[in-house]
């Protein structure tokens, strides 16, 4: 029996990941989600920012840091450093501030060909998932589970299914340019 919900919730889920890195590029306004990304080595493991310290954005280009641990202040900063993300860490005890800095031009274009090429890389899952299915019909339908009408109406329902799911990507995309271009 061909399930094609599971193939949907593939391609769901592969968006939701594209979804995810598209929220943590930075563009020239504080937002945590920037940070999630980040992972700071602490007690032995590789942890996110937010389970060693509470993440806040008192203003719209600055993101605060309380680091619950002052041993941990070091860490955090010296991850942050290291992260692509071009943030430069104010320590104040306990407390990290991250000013975000206004996009310039190049910064902007460097962004928009990145939002494309992680956009292009969810549509590359998406296509395998789709790709997946159709070898899965090819299956059933050599060892006589299925009859071929059934084979293609299946195929032509993947289709339908992916092309929502690039549709959205592309959406997804164009918003984010968007939104890095008017700043």
């Amino acid at each position: 029996m061909f399930d094609e919900k599971s193939y949907s919730i593939k391609m769901d889920k592969a968006i939701e990941v594209f979804s995810k890195e598209l929220s943590s590029l930075r563009t020239g306004r504080a937002n945590a989600s920037m940070l999630d990304l980040i992972k700071v080595d602490v007690y032995g493991q590789q942890m996110p920012i937010n389970q060693v310290g509470s993440i806040t954005t008192p203003e719209p280009r600055m993101i605060n840091i309380q680091v619950w641990d002052a041993n941990n202040v070091p860490l955090v900063d010296a991850a942050i450093k290291k992260s692509d993300l071009g943030l430069n860490p104010q320590i104040d005890g306990q407390l990290i501030r991250l000013p975000v800095p206004e996009l310039n031009e190049e910064r902007r274009t460097e962004l928009k060909k990145l939002i494309k090429s992680i956009g292009e890389k969810c549509k590359v899952s998406i296509r395998n998932i789709r790709r997946d299915a159709n070898e899965e019909l090819k299956k059933l339908l050599k060892a006589k589970e299925i009859g071929e009408d059934e084979e293609k109406s299946s195929e032509k329902n993947v289709q339908t299914i992916t092309d929502e799911h690039i549709k959205i990507v592309d959406e997804k995309v164009s918003l984010k340019e968007k939104e890095i271009m008017t700043i």
